[in-house]
Formats: C-alpha cells, sequence, structure tokens
C-alpha cells in the first residue's frame, strides 16, 4: 500500500528516480519482514491454533498446512511488492493477466495433487500446502520477468548505498499504521471465528460458505479502491487537488451499488447458490438468514474500502486507522459477542455485530473526507 501510494504521488510529480528508489527499498524490506512473518507462523501458529479452539478432528491438517504456507509467505510479499510498483504506474492489466495464469496453475496442481495422477500418489491436504506455495513462486518469477523486461524500472542495490533512510521513514510513515489497521482486522476476525467455533460445525460451515459468497461482491470494492488509490495519489502529486473529491465520490458509490447488488442476487438465489457446497437443510436456512444481514454489511463495507484507500492515497493515515481500529474492537468484536453469545443468537447475531461495525465507520469516514482535513497532506515535496 505505502509503495503504490509512494510511486504514484511521484509519478505525479514526474520524479522517475525516486519511483526506482520506492520500488527497491519495498521489494527488499518487504521480503524481510515476508521472512519474519512467515517464521512466526511457523513457530507459534500451534499456540494461535489452541486459542481459536479450532477442533481436535481439524488440528493435525490445519497445523501441516499452515506449516507449509508459511514457508512460502516470502513468495506472496515479493510479489505483492511488485504488484505495487505495476499499480503505481497504472499497469493494472500485467497483473491482473499473471494473476489469472496465477490460479489457474495453481489450481491444476491442486487437482493434481489432492486427487493424485498416474504415479502421483493423491496427497490431500498436503498437496494444497504444495501446490499454493508453488503458485505463489511461479507467480513471482513470471511478474519478475515482466517487471524487468517492460517496466523500466530498475531494482538494483546500488539504490540502498547509502541506505535511502528517508525513502524507508516514508514508507513505514504509510505502511505501518495501514499494516495495523490490517493485522487488527485479521486479528478481530480471529476472534470472531473464536466465537462461531463455539456453535458447531454447522455454524462453522455456514459462515465459511457464506464468507465465499461474500468475497465475490467486495473484491469489486477492492478493485475499485486500488483504482482511486493511484488516481488520488496521482493527482495529489501533481498538484490537482481539486480533482479529487467527485472521483472519490463517484468510486464510493458505484462500490456500494455493486456490493449490496450482488448480494442481494445471492439472497434470492440463496438455495440454488448454496447448494453448490451442501445440500444440509440447516446450513441452506442458516445462510440465507445470513446472507439478508450481509446486504446491509457489503454497502457499509463498499463505502469503507474505498474511503480508507482515498484517504491513505491523499495523505491522511492516522484517522483512518484509529477508527477502524477502535469500531472493529468495539462493534464487529463486541456487539458480535453480546448478539451472538450473550443474547445466544448465534451465527446470526455475530453477524449483526460485523453489519453494524461496517455501517459506522463508513458514515465516519464519508464525514471525515466531507471536512476536506485529508487536503495538502502529501507525503513527498513537489517541485
Amino acid at each position: 500500500t505505502a509503495a503504490t501510494i509512494l510511486i504514484a504521488q511521484y509519478f505525479g510529480a514526474q520524479n522517475r528516480g525516486k519511483i526506482a528508489e520506492v520500488c527497491t527499498v519495498s521489494f527488499f524490506f518487504n521480503g524481510v519482514i515476508s521472512l519474519v512473518a512467515g517464521l512466526g507462523l511457523i513457530l507459534f501458529h500451534q499456540y494461535l491454533f489452541s486459542w481459536m479452539q479450532v477442533p481436535d478432528e481439524l488440528m493435525a491438517e490445519a497445523s501441516l498446512y499452515l506449516t507449509i504456507v508459511a514457508g512460502g509467505i516470502v513468495f506472496q510479499g515479493l510479489y505483492f511488492s511488485l504488484v505495487a510498483s505495476f499499480r503505481g504506474h497504472s499497469w493494472t492489466k500485467a497483473t491482473m493477466v499473471v494473476s489469472l495464469v496465477m490460479n489457474i496453475f495453481h489450481i491444476g496442481s491442486n487437482a493434481l495433487l489432492i486427487f493424485g495422477f498416474m504415479s502421483i500418489p493423491a496427497l490431500g491436504v498436503l498437496g494444497v500446502a504444495v501446490s499454493t506455495n508453488c503458485s505463489k513462486l511461479f507467480g513471482l518469477v513470471v511478474l519478475f520477468y515482466i517487471f524487468r523486461r517492460y517496466l523500466k524500472v530498475k531494482i538494483s542495490l546500488a539504490y540502498l548505498r547509502p541506505f535511502p533512510w528517508k525513502t524507508l521513514r516514508q514508507l513505514l510513515s504509510i505502511g505501518i499504521p495501514s499494516g495495523g489497521e490490517t493485522l487488527s482486522y485479521q486479528l478481530s476476525q480471529v476472534t470472531v471465528m473464536k466465537m462461531v467455533n463455539l456453535f458447531g460445525l454447522i455454524v462453522i460451515n455456514t459462515k465459511v460458505y457464506v464468507y465465499i459468497l461474500a468475497t465475490f461482491c467486495y473484491i469489486y470494492s477492492i478493485a475499485l479502491s486500488s483504482a482511486v488509490q493511484i488516481i488520488v495519489g496521482y493527482l495529489i502529486g501533481a498538484g490537482k487537488t481539486d480533482q479529487v473529491g467527485k472521483k472519490v465520490a463517484d468510486t464510493a458509490w458505484l462500490s456500494v451499488v455493486i456490493c449490496s447488488g450482488l448480494t442481494l442476487l445471492f439472497y434470492f438465489g440463496s438455495d440454488y447458490v448454496l447448494r453448490l457446497f451442501t445440500e444440509d437443510p440447516a446450513v441452506l436456512a442458516l445462510g440465507h438468514a445470513i446472507l439478508l444481514i450481509e446486504i446491509f454489511l457489503e454497502a457499509g463495507r463498499g463505502v469503507n474500502i474505498v474511503m480508507v484507500c482515498a484517504l491513505q492515497a491523499a495523505g491522511d493515515i492516522r484517522v483512518p486507522v484509529f477508527v477502524g481500529i477502535v469500531c472493529m474492537w468495539v462493534f464487529a468484536v463486541g456487539l458480535a459477542y453480546f448478539f451472538g453469545v450473550v443474547l445466544d443468537l448465534g451465527l446470526v447475531g455475530i453477524w449483526l455485530g460485523m453489519a453494524c461495525d461496517e455501517c459506522i465507520r463508513a458514515l465516519i469516514f464519508i464525514a471525515r473526507w466531507r471536512s476536506g482535513a485529508w487536503k495538502n497532506r502529501r507525503f513527498i515535496d513537489v517541485e
């Protein structure tokens, strides 16, 4: 996120030398952070699983899977650094094509290693983990080749001598708060999953199935937010602040329409869509009820994803992070526990709590954007 914003702002300011420096620092530093994160998961995932109350019958395979996949996080970290460089230059089609090829490779290798073929044995969960790492490495190699061949940006150790501490501080000033918010969200979701695990396999499975459907809804918000982040960064770098407001507002409304509209379709067709996963009538009934709440949750999330990225790109970092962290734990976790566990509404109550969180944050971010407090907060010096 930090690299995308800085590259977009320097691109708007027409400063090519700083772009190469940002790409280099981002690539190497992200590699180090990814190695540390992977090692941490390998060493401590058992404690995390125990705290989450993962059922005993799932523990062995979950541990095997995460141990192997954690070793491949470094591939994903380096891949994301390259993706940021492409996005900052508005080369989004290249990353889309590579992602498509990588996922086709992932699906094919999954099928091959899970079920076996001829002399290749059926490896089950082990096969899924190996396939995941292989696909990440494959995507990294392909994207790095395209980066060196076509983007005309040089990643070189020469940019690290003397070490560009100012560039690293700029990256961290964006990355640490942004990453902190993302980490807080993931931890809040882990805590919510801990609550879900209290209600048994039917509820666990319903949560997983509905979350898959929700991903198909908010993935468009993520795409729109990436686009608006690049545009806002470029306009801020070019000193064209007056053009930013309308573009962000239009994108946020489009995000809400798409997210809520798709969720509405899933709600009315839930019996057909959920049957792709299961025939269990209890899961189908519970999933239908959850998808009704999901309509309102996605409306809030559609605003949040776009607004947070726009505020970050404009240089307004701390307020979105503070609001996000407070609301996630007070509303998403607190109300989910109150409705779901205390009032014994189960998964319906948990989803109500998460929907309240998304909608409240949406209203706060809209107010923040309309206040104009984000103006004149760019990260770079424009000559």
